[in-house]
């Protein structure tokens, strides 16, 4: 019998990594050299991390400590802040599932986004927008994690120009709709998962992401697997000081497929802990996503931003059926 999620051990050395130090000094001819390797690894493995990305190690350090702060706190204090219908706050387990016959994803998690009143005129009309619900404790959660996101976002304009690059289109297509963003972020936690628990059951069951590009932060424990282009699985090794950049449904719509989405899972077989860091960037919620190919003939149908997202998540949060 295969052992259970079984994938591929690959040597770091076989993983691309994409040294961004040219974009990030501001420097456009950078983005031509960037852009030829994020091609390189779209067309061969189908993902790739990034490096000298700019986002300081002391941002990052300081919101997995406040994550794992948060995660230590009993449950009562978590639920005191649990998920809204706008898509912030926590999650217990058992309320998040990537499809329908999966098992539930053993995993919590604390989804907040960039920070709005409750007033904000901008609510009515933006359903990715939503009023953080933070907790009293950490008293440091939230310094830790708008700072965190707001580096993230700056990082991610930067891959937008990228991906422009190297789909030939001007550096500004993608980020000209990057204004208000609808980016969000999500630490997570993963208990150890005993075998018992059968060979169905994943931190997070397979899936692809719903937007355009995703972040991860992993720790040192692992646990993220990769399907390549060939639709073999791989260990996504956690490589120091990089970034593991996920394609998304919509990248893969507005790119027309030449970069295609990532599906991915998570398993923690480790005997302790394991946490995760991911930030979701997606343009404004009403931009309209259409493929960009103008020698081509296009592959999917126009769809929103916020249609599209919202959609995603309706079919994968339990407090949305319910709701």
């Amino acid at each position: 019998m295969a052992p259970y999620a079984a994938a591929k051990t690959i040597a770091a050395s076989e993983i691309p990594v994409i040294d961004i130090a040219p974009i990030v000094g501001g420097d456009t001819r950078g983005y031509r050299q960037v852009a030829k390797g994020m091609r390189a690894a779209a067309e061969s493995i189908g993902f790739f991390y990034i490096k000298n990305h700019g986002i300081a190690a002391t941002t990052i350090a300081a919101a997995l400590a406040a994550a794992k702060a948060f995660f230590a706190l009993p449950i009562e204090e978590k639920l005191a802040v649990r998920i809204s219908d706008r898509h912030r706050g926590f999650i217990p387990i058992g309320e998040a599932k990537m499809y329908e016959r999966a098992k539930i994803d053993l995993k919590e998690s604390y989804i907040w986004g960039i920070d709005v009143a409750v007033d904000d005129p901008e609510l009515a009309a933006n359903r990715l927008l939503g009023v953080n619900r933070w907790p009293a404790c950490p008293p440091q959660l939230r310094t830790a994690l708008s700072e965190f996101l707001a580096a993230n976002i700056e990082c991610g304009r930067l891959m937008f120009r990228a991906f422009a690059a190297s789909l030939d289109l001007p550096l500004d297509y993608f980020v000209a709709k990057y204004d208000k963003p609808a980016a969000r972020g999500s630490v997570l936690y993963y208990p150890p998962q005993d075998a018992s628990l059968g060979e169905d059951q994943f931190g997070v069951a397979t899936h692809t992401d719903y937007g355009c590009l995703t972040f991860v932060h992993q720790d040192p424990i692992g646990g993220l697997q990769v399907a390549t282009k060939e639709g073999e699985w791989v260990m996504a090794t956690p490589v120091p000081d990089t970034i593991v950049v996920n394609v998304g449904d919509l990248m893969a719509r507005w790119s027309n497929n030449h970069f295609k989405s990532t599906p991915h899972r998570v398993v923690n077989t480790a005997r302790v802990a394991r946490y995760s860091m991911a930030v979701f960037l997606d343009p404004n919620a009403e931009t309209v996503v259409v493929p960009a190919c103008e020698d081509e003939k296009p592959l999917f149908e126009p769809v929103t931003v916020g249609d599209y997202v919202t959609g995603r998540f309706d079919a994968s949060f339990a407090y949305r059926r319910k709701a």
